[in-house]
């Protein structure tokens, strides 16, 4: 097996790499919870947001040159309205976007990896909280792989907990959908340091 690297990446750095982190967005969101019915199109644009904004950042997993994964966050501050709406404050925290890695390297630490260049980001910018969220499924979905394992366990064990009552609700096309429905998401955190 080869060496898997991982990279904190930001501003115009990333742009020689969009269309790789584009494609395994849409591959990995493909499957369970998501279900997401990518379009590259939107993709490069909703990438371009880690390019212009400020103090946002992407870790990239590199296997070689190739690029087979990445972690995206941004200051809560410059996230959509939807993302910030539930915080009272949002001045103090970065927000943890996603994390997409090819199937063929899971197992070899580099979502652990992802965590922690995304904590040491917020450290650096002087953040007190990171937080995520994550779809919210019914259990009895019959689209539900049987071997599907959530990764709340995975979470809890960095630190996190979900926020009880806070919640927000992102739309997006699934498969076998004409167009966008909405989905409901549960807010995750960490206070660092604590």
């Amino acid at each position: 097996m080869s060496e898997l690297q991982v990279v904190t990446q930001t501003g115009e750095a990333l742009r020689r790499h969009l269309d790789d982190i584009a494609r395994l967005r849409i591959q990995v969101f493909r499957d369970w919870p998501y279900l997401y019915e990518g379009d590259p199109d939107y993709e490069r644009r909703y990438l371009q947001t880690y390019i212009d904004t400020p103090d946002a950042m992407v870790a990239i997993c590199f296997d070689g040159e190739r690029v087979v994964g990445a972690s995206t966050a941004l200051p809560l501050a410059h996230e959509t309205e939807e993302i910030r709406r539930p915080f009272a404050r949002v001045d103090d925290t970065l927000y943890l976007g996603e994390s997409v890695l090819d199937p063929a390297c899971r197992g070899r630490g580099i979502g652990l990896a992802f965590f922690e260049h995304r904590e040491a980001h917020a450290a650096k910018l002087g953040l007190r909280h990171c937080v995520f969220c994550a779809v919210q499924r019914d259990p009895g979905d019959p689209r539900r792989p049987p071997d599907y394992v959530p990764l709340d366990a995975f979470w809890r064990k960095r630190g996190y907990a979900p926020i009880d009552g806070c919640t927000t609700t992102l739309s997006w096309r699934e498969l076998g959908e004409a167009g966008e429905s909405p989905k409901p998401m549960q807010f995750w955190r960490k206070t660092l340091g604590a």
